[in-house]
């Protein structure tokens, strides 16, 4: 049996069994550029699965926003459980990155939430890479970010096993050099306290904490316990530690660095000295003598990142470490970019982008010119670092293709039989009215519709036109924050309301079975949001219902709107044919909703009934240790499936019971 087992009640069927041998074949023929062109609701994902059991190679999975990239992960966790499938986003809830504007004199500090559980996740997915080979990453394209280099990282692990040498101060000095930090009041992850013989460590990157036994010089035994019941959860007879954070620095680097950034500070203070900018001057001067006693002192300090060239003993100009060079230990690990079409194009973008905002910080004596190597890679660099790679998209840009070549794989065929939706182009006059109809023929069916606008106030006016029709609609843009945008779509899959007008569902990840009906408005205005590739993949919604249908709405047939309905039609023939062949009918997708059911109550079904128990046993106050105790534990549990609106929910929860555990005692007294 090889290192990945794949746990599904399907087998590859339609394209998939074809598309999986021709991949594998092609990979192990040393094919390192090849795409999987699969059409919306064919299983790319599912043939993906496959083909990482039967290759058996470490693997990274790219996609182009959090969104799918939560997605992926729920899937592949539900894959492959008996390995280690890990989850790799920027960790920031909101980011405001460091900035200057000089045209007003304004200084953007840097502003951001971290989220700890995200950042937990982050140092899991390294700690797999560096432990074990069956090991699936799914990440963000912010992996090509600068993220410390994996060789200081592994160097400064801990090693523990029952019986070796280790004294106590020995221990807790590296557990500082490390950057976990003591505490014996708040056992939170990054922390360690000392009881007597016991330290116990809390990795940031495990459930459960680490409880060493040191005595004299040796070390008795290590444990590892849960960290709030304190419970023993089994025996371990050896144990590598990982540091508390991603950058991390060796002593005998750390002296280096600091003359280097020492040098750099004053030949930049020169500079500015010699062209008359004194203001700048003493700016860069403050900040970096302040960076570098943090530094000195603690070994880390806020922004820790743009002196990261210095502190791995980098040449200026050279490339950063990134999650790449986790997985280069494994020569033969392969990278799948998911809905490559936006994924390569934003990788393409981010090094310009970076460098621009980073030139001005530096240009006013807010930065020292070495941040500019902490950077996102450059595309030339990532090219160079990607291994075996299989693009992944139901409309490939012109630079997969190209890269390619002749190893285009195709995955037209549904397993469910389903064609390409039939589309019809109809005049622009009078679209609103014939749309109207349309709607409501597909509402009497309890089918929904999307409708897509070219503006904002087109797509709120068109929405208002439709609710004074009796329909129930909603529009969807840029100006709704995320948390709104994340309930009108729960909204919209749970049939709340029949129709969503937007501006670019694409990036949505919209795949509802119910969505019977796609319009597009202006369908003829070519540009971004009407090229080849946005026809295509949003004609996609609808084929996942067996009566989908698109309507494009325009004044004559563009060269986009030409190609995209003859791609189109060729895809349909060809499932057509197959269908006939195969005497196969088609039916209506219901894995889709039923999959999201599922995730939801992986995390919610114990959580739901947690919290409909605490509504009965509360008044009870001695109840209230063991509940808060397995409400936190729910907490938890709902966190690492990705569920943080359960979690939020836990959480107040929470608040709740420790303020009770608080008033309760007081409350007694008072009676007597």
């Amino acid at each position: 049996m090889g290192i990945f087992k794949l746990h599904s009640p399907f087998k590859p069927s339609g394209d998939q069994p074809k598309a999986i041998e021709k991949l594998a074949a092609n990979i192990q023929n040393g094919k390192t550029r090849q795409t999987l062109l699969g059409v919306t609701g064919s299983g790319k994902t599912f043939t993906m699965a496959n083909v990482i059991e039967k290759l058996e190679r470490p693997v990274l999975i790219m996609s182009p926003n959090k969104v799918l990239a939560a997605q992926l992960y729920s899937e592949f966790k539900q894959f492959f459980p008996e390995n280690a499938v890990e989850y790799f986003i920027s960790y920031y809830d909101y980011y405001q990155p460091e900035a200057y504007i000089p045209q007003t004199d304004s200084y953007i500090e840097k502003d951001a939430a971290i989220n700890d559980h995200i950042e937990k996740l982050r140092l899991k997915a390294t700690n797999s890479l560096l432990s074990r080979k069956d090991t699936i990453v799914v990440a963000s394209v912010s992996s090509i970010y600068n993220i410390g280099s994996p060789e200081s990282f592994q160097k400064m692990r801990i090693h523990l096993k029952t019986g070796e040498l280790l004294t106590r101060t020995d221990f807790t000095t590296h557990l500082i050099k490390i950057l976990y930090e003591r505490n014996e009041t708040e056992f939170a992850p990054g922390n360690f306290r000392v009881r007597g013989p016991f330290i116990d460590v809390f990795p940031p990157y495990s459930q459960n904490a680490l409880r060493v036994r040191i005595e004299g010089r040796n070390i008795v035994s290590i444990q590892e316990v849960h960290p709030i019941t304190n419970d023993v959860v089994h025996e371990i007879d050896e144990v590598w530690l990982s540091p508390a954070k991603q950058f991390v620095s060796e002593d005998e680097k750390m002296e280096e660095a600091l003359n280097s950034i020492k040098k750099e500070c004053a030949d930049r203070v020169k500079f500015f000295e010699d062209a008359g900018k004194l203001v700048e001057a003493q700016r860069i001067k403050q900040r970096t003598a302040y960076d570098m006693e943090m530094l000195e002192q603690t070994g880390f300090c806020p922004g820790i990142e743009n002196y990261s060239r210095q502190l791995e003993l980098r040449a200026p100009g050279s490339r950063p470490n990134c999650l790449f060079d986790y997985f280069r230990r494994y020569e033969d690990f392969i990278v799948f970019i998911d809905e490559s079409h936006v994924a390569v194009p934003q990788i393409r973008g981010m090094y310009n982008g970076d460098r621009a905002r980073k030139q001005m910080l530096i240009d006013f004596g807010f930065r020292l010119p070495s941040a500019l190597d902490n950077r996102p890679l450059k595309f030339e660099e990532f090219e160079k670092l990607l291994p075996s790679a299989i693009f992944v998209s139901a409309t490939p840009g012109p630079y997969e293709l190209t890269v390619s070549g002749n190893n285009i794989v195709e995955q037209i065929i549904r397993p469910t039989g389903l064609v390409d939706p039939p589309v019809k182009v109809l005049p622009a006059e009078g679209q609103i009215n014939d749309l109207l109809l349309r709607i409501q023929a597909k509402t009497a069916k309890r089918q929904r519709s999307l409708v897509l606008a070219l503006t904002k106030k087109t797509a709120e006016d068109l929405s208002a036109f439709l609710l004074e029709k009796g329909v129930k609609a909603r529009y969807l843009h840029s100006d709704i924050d995320s948390l709104e945008r994340i309930e009108i779509l729960k909204d919209f899959s749970r049939g709340v309301f029949d129709v969503l007008v937007g501006i670019n569902l694409l990036r949505e990840g919209i795949d509802i079975p119910q969505v019977g009906l796609v319009a597009i408005l202006e369908a003829d205005n070519e540009g971004f949001l009407r090229n080849q590739t946005t026809l295509i993949q949003i004609a996609g919604r609808a084929a996942r219902n067996v009566e989908g249908e698109v309507l494009l709405y325009a004044q004559r047939q563009t060269p986009s709107m030409k190609y995209a309905l003859n791609e189109m039609d060729r895809r349909r023939a060809i499932q057509q044919a197959y269908n006939k062949e195969h005497n196969i009918l088609p039916k209506t997708i219901e894995k889709a909703e039923v999959e999201l059911k599922e995730f939801e109550q992986q995390s919610k079904s114990s959580g739901i009934s947690m919290i409909h128990t605490l509504s009965d046993v509360l008044p009870q106050a001695k109840n209230l240790p063991a509940l808060i105790k397995q409400t936190e534990e729910q907490m938890l549990e709902a966190a690492d499936n990705l569920d943080f609106e359960l979690a939020a929910e836990l959480r107040d929860r929470l608040f709740e019971l420790k303020d009770m555990a608080v008033k309760s005692p007081k409350k007694r007294k008072q009676k007597r």
